[in-house]
């Protein structure tokens, strides 16, 4: 049994490993049936407790318990990450092909737009739509042949028609750009998990929302304008106090006498510090005494007053600014409102920045007519240089002379992604935008305030919904597919080749096996098309051990003894056996590189069969036969 130790070690090695990829898969299934059982319980306990509660407010209640119940044990939101994720047609949801409308983009950068420019962008239009041609190019051979210059329209006079129409692709392309980033971020937003956000083509990009059903909602998300505001960021003094008193309401600590009055005393930055100095405070007690700043850490240096969240945070954060008697504490024109992205990662964890801003916004993103992502030549640090209106020129003089030395946040959707400082007014509509932290960042900020500027429609090409219902049967018409297909297959081969044909239905389970447990390991998505491309995998595996046994035959008919039989059938059977499944290989790759969607998953999971399919045939099934052989047992292959 020696010379089979290091074979045994790499099976069990496999088996092992799969088994502990596929258990957060079974962990989230569990995870889910507690998580219902509980939220249908708290549901009627809701519903008896005010039987006039409306949907929504129902709905709100059981969407906070929910996420209590995850903030509480990471390890639900952990399973769900490393579990095998169910594509579309699997989980229900819908699927909304968007295409960026280029002809209303035009349209609304142009330079006083006559009735002879609309009606030659309508005939590019027109002419784009069923040929392969863009509707800039279009637009200006058409310019060209009636002998109109496009900088009647577009830039400037001493601007050359190919210079004018180099910067309008562009700009169509950027548009896409654009459209996604703000796209993502309102689907991030919005809260659906696992989405999926690709470009395809030139002007189109797929969206697919997993375990949405409100189509209309889902649609007003996607095609509406994005809202870009500058809000003006409060005094670190006034946001630490109105953050003390949360803290307090948290803690119990506010207390009024019979007038109403609060006579809570008001504690200091330096207090606070003290609690974990001089107490000695472990983290524990320190969460009990200030539970608002156990999760809102601010800055140690004290030059401001932004909190530092971490993301398993936010929605603790959230559900604590909810409640009825924290939002008493907060006065109405203001709000607390989380940058765009993490700032850093603690513990494998992003760190977003909580802000305390105006609820009313300063000035809106229309204003803006351009923005570039720029290096300093002075100091070779990335700025970004936004350029406005003549309306939004006047305000933006107002604004910044009226908060010298404040913030100014620049948001989008109601998230923050970027906060500078006003150092003086600024007149004439062209500003600069410094403290960026790299180039790539600044050219995402670049397309923030161009998104607010130059918001391109985007259309509606394409929608599917997959309700959940349909969704749970495709799951169980797949799984049954499959189950019918390994038994249909399983009885044969135990049929036919007996002995052997055992090994090799056993063999098949532990193939199937290693092919789940990739798709687990690498998070891939499991769809309808994956579950058909491993009922072709259980029977390109026998298809293997197939060409084997009968090889085994044909020497055993020779004379041959059981040992020299199986090495020869081996040895005869591989040059088949690899070239049959590396044409097929190189097919899927074919398939996923150039197909999209439910095509690629069905390449997938094909490709991964085939390399757990050759493992299974070439080394499980040839090491259970050689022991077999090793331990003098007959074998029969039918």
């Amino acid at each position: 049994m020696k010379e089979f130790r290091f074979k045994i070690i790499l099976i069990l090695a496999a088996i092992l490993l799969s088994i502990y990829l596929l258990y957060p898969t079974y962990q989230d299934y569990q995870n889910n049936k507690s998580l219902q059982s509980a939220l249908q319980t708290k549901q009627e306990e809701f519903k008896k407790k005010n039987p006039e509660i409306t949907k929504e407010q129902l709905n709100r209640s059981i969407t906070l318990v929910e996420d209590s119940i995850k903030a509480a044990d990471p390890s639900i939101l952990e399973a769900r990450k490393k579990r095998i994720k169910l594509g579309l047609d699997l989980q229900g949801g819908m699927r909304i092909v968007l295409e960026v409308n280029t002809g209303k983009l035009l349209e609304k950068i142009a330079k006083n737009p006559d009735p002879v420019f609309k009606q030659i962008l309508t005939e590019s239009i027109n002419e784009s739509n069923v040929s392969e041609e863009s509707v800039v190019t279009i637009l200006g051979r058409k310019f060209s042949e009636k002998g109109i210059r496009l900088s009647r329209y577009f830039g400037t006079i001493r601007d050359e028609d190919s210079d004018i129409l180099d910067q309008l692709t562009k700009d169509a392309e950027d548009a896409v750009s654009r459209a996604m980033e703000i796209i993502r971020n309102r689907v991030d937003q919005y809260g659906v998990s696992e989405p999926s956000i690709q470009r395809q083509g030139t002007r189109r990009i797929i969206v697919e929302l997993p375990g949405v059903a409100n189509e209309e909602e889902a649609k007003q998300l996607l095609q509406g304008t994005a809202l870009l505001e500058f809000r003006i960021v409060k005094d670190p003094d006034f946001t630490f106090n109105i953050m003390q008193r949360i803290d307090k309401v948290l803690a119990g600590k506010v207390s009024t006498d019979s007038l109403g009055n609060d006579t809570s005393k008001t504690t200091s930055d330096t207090t606070l510090a003290a609690d974990t100095t001089q107490k000695q405070l472990s983290p524990e007690e320190f969460a009990k005494e200030h539970p608002f700043f156990s999760v809102a850490l601010l800055d140690p240096q004290g030059r401001s007053a932004d909190a530092y969240v971490k993301e398993d945070d936010r929605t603790k954060i959230e559900m604590m600014l909810a409640r009825e008697d924290v939002i008493k504490e907060i006065p109405d024109n203001v709000e607390f409102v989380f940058s765009a992205k993490p700032i850093g990662v603690q513990d494998g964890k992003g760190v977003y920045i909580m802000y305390l801003v105006n609820k009313a916004a300063e000035l809106t993103g229309g204003v803006i007519t351009d923005a570039q992502a720029n290096v300093d030549p002075n100091t070779s640090a990335p700025i970004v240089t936004m350029t406005m209106n003549s309306e939004g020129a006047t305000e933006w003089a107002r604004i910044t002379g009226a908060n010298v030395n404040k913030r100014i946040a620049i948001m989008l959707d109601g998230l923050v992604f970027s906060a500078p400082n006003v150092k003086g007014k600024i007149p004439g509509g062209r500003s600069q935008i410094e403290g960026v932290g790299d180039l790539q960042e600044a050219k995402l900020l670049e397309i923030v305030l161009k998104a607010g500027a130059l918001p391109a429609p985007v259309d509606v090409i394409e929608e599917r919904i997959v309700g959940p219902s349909l969704g749970q049967d495709s799951v169980a018409s797949g799984l049954n597919s499959a189950l019918i297909g390994y038994l249909a297959v399983g009885l044969f081969m135990i049929f036919y080749y007996r002995q052997a044909g055992t090994v090799s239905a056993l063999t098949l389970v532990l193939v199937i096996l290693f092919i789940l447990g990739v798709l687990a390991g690498f998070q891939a998505t499991l769809t309808l098309p994956g579950i058909a491309g491993i009922v072709l995998t259980i029977g390109m595996a026998v298809d293997a051990n197939i060409l084997i046994f009968e090889r085994i035959r044909e020497e055993m008919a020779t004379g041959k003894t059981i040992k020299a039989s199986v090495d020869s059938g081996f040895a005869r059977a591989y040059s088949a056996i690899i070239d049959s499944n590396i044409t097929t290989f190189f097919t899927g790759i074919i398939l996923y590189q150039f197909g999209t969607g439910p095509v690629q998953g069905f390449a997938l999971t094909l490709m991964i069969g085939i390399a757990a399919t050759l493992f299974g045939a070439l080394v499980i099934t040839r090491l259970v036969l050689d022991i077999l052989v090793a331990k003098g047992a007959k074998i029969n292959v039918g």
